[in-house]
């Protein structure tokens, strides 16, 4: 594509995003499509020759703006949702356009640099001490997974490269987190070879809490059993209910058995940049590793995670291999090659879109952002607490709301045989219920065994208006529906 013709192609793109971004409020949250029925829409053999960008375009319009689940709208509220911001997509046209890879400081000089850059924008955003470094990776799940991997490697045991099986000299290892913890941290116990037996789930109080008393029970039984504590993961901002482990208290555990600490703030972190509501997260400077995703509630495209470490050597020293193609001969100074400090040679340039993005805004729009969803959350919370059909199910530390549908009419009897089942399908139609008007898109999660609604306020485009019209359409499907006898 000459440069004419890439100009021309651009500016008809972008007049399509422009045009996407403003309708999108407009548009079903949801296609109303089943699984299957696109596939044929698309043509089931490649092209031998050469389309039309116009054409490919048109086609574009026509088979993904109305087929795709739209994370870009206000009413978007399901799981933790992502929406991107203007001046980040920007920055990811940018980024695609210089197409630069920062395994190595010389393949990306910049790009490398301005990563330390970004990561300390954040560090310092988020009040932690100068002892913090990082880098950016593709999502918490990654994040979580090179974290637990630096444990390893930090408790002495050189899995980097001896490996685990068949070694007589490693006890069986153990990673303690809550029950309420995210199923990455099990993913990432598979991947590195630990298996999930070593998770260690321990159980939480009335607020969905890790419990201390229980983990100090569990770090006693097995170490008398000769097993070696790893880890402690620590969440600040559960998935199911946005519940907050007690940080201090874990890190002084973590401090006295020797053993890393890593914090899981993938949601709930950027509350950090608002200083007067720290106190959730106090102690986390104690921690050994720390990630919060950008892509989630602070606004950036997908995919940005920021993973932060107070030891960045023994992350080194849990993926570096430098092969000769890979040295660098002709520089000398601080030079940071990325590609050490995790499993993957390649890597995207993610800090370009995070330094558009946290300019554009500046610390202070954002603060202004999660302020507001937060207000938004203590509002929803008050109307399904005042209504006598709606119940909710948890406390409200950010800005997520869990609530199921238990009309008052069933209230008294949930406890009868089969009711409480019957209640969670009123709740799992209720929800498909919602989804299928368009106007709003939930999802749920199960506490104490009950299914739950979450509404997640977190995307970047949601107003005032968008919470009361998904209050107004939970309550009127739910009169609509019949109750179970």
């Amino acid at each position: 594509m000459d440069p004419a013709s890439f100009r021309a192609a651009a500016h008809a793109a972008v007049d399509v995003m422009a045009d996407y971004l403003e309708g999108v409020r407009d548009r079903d949250v949801m296609p109303n499509v089943e699984p299957g029925t696109l596939r044929p829409l698309f043509a089931q053999t490649p092209p031998e020759s050469p389309e039309p960008m116009a054409e490919i375009l048109a086609d574009y319009k026509r088979l993904f703006e109305p087929n795709v689940t739209h994370w870009q709208h206000p009413r978007f509220l399901a799981y933790f949702g992502s929406s991107a911001s203007g001046p980040g997509i920007i920055g990811e046209m940018l980024t695609a356009v210089l197409n630069s890879n920062p395994m190595l400081w010389r393949t990306s000089p910049v790009g490398t640099e301005l990563e330390q850059v970004v990561i300390d924008w954040i560090r310092q955003a988020l009040g932690l001490p100068v002892g913090f470094d990082g880098l950016i990776t593709d999502t918490a799940s990654t994040s979580s997974m090179l974290s637990l991997a630096a444990a390893r490697q930090a408790i002495g045991i050189d899995a980097a490269a001896k490996g685990l099986p068949s070694r007589d000299d490693v006890p069986q290892l153990r990673v303690y987190c809550s029950e309420e913890a995210h199923s990455s941290i099990e993913k990432a116990c598979m991947t590195l070879g630990l298996g999930r037996a070593a998770v260690s789930k321990i159980p939480t109080n009335d607020r969905f809490e890790l419990r201390i008393d229980a983990l100090e029970a569990a770090i006693a039984a097995d170490t008398a059993a000769g097993i070696r504590p790893m880890a402690l993961v620590c969440t600040i901002g559960t998935t199911s209910t946005t519940s907050r482990d007690p940080v201090a208290a874990m890190a002084k555990i973590a401090k006295r058995e020797g053993i890393w600490l890593h914090v899981d703030a993938a949601y709930a972190g950027v509350v950090a940049i608002i200083p007067e509501l720290r106190g959730s997260f106090e102690g986390w400077e104690d921690a050994d590793s720390i990630v919060t995703n950008a892509h989630k509630w602070w606004f950036a495209p997908v995919d940005a995670s920021i993973l932060l470490t107070r030891r960045m050597p023994v992350l080194r020293d849990a993926f570096s291999l430098v092969p000769e193609y890979l040295r660098t001969l002709d520089r000398d100074g601080p030079i940071r090659d990325y590609n050490e400090y995790t499993p993957t040679l390649g890597r995207r340039l993610r800090a370009l879109k995070m330094w558009m993005h946290l300019r554009y805004f500046g610390l202070e729009g954002l603060r202004r952002r999660v302020k507001h969803h937060l207000e938004m959350a203590v509002r929803l919370a008050a109307w399904v607490d005042a209504d006598p059909n709606f119940e909710r199910m948890a406390p409200v530390p950010f800005s997520t709301v869990c609530l199921r549908y238990l009309p008052a009419s069933l209230a008294g009897r949930q406890n009868e045989p089969d009711m409480a089942e019957k209640i969670d399908d009123l709740n799992v139609r209720l929800m498909d219920a919602v989804n299928r008007t368009g106007k709003t898109f939930l999802s749920h999660t199960r506490i104490n065994g009950r299914l739950t609604i979450r509404v997640a306020i977190s995307n970047l485009r949601t107003e005032d208006d968008d919470l009361e019209l998904v209050w107004d359409v939970l309550r009127r499907e739910a009169a609509a529906l019949p109750l179970p006898a």
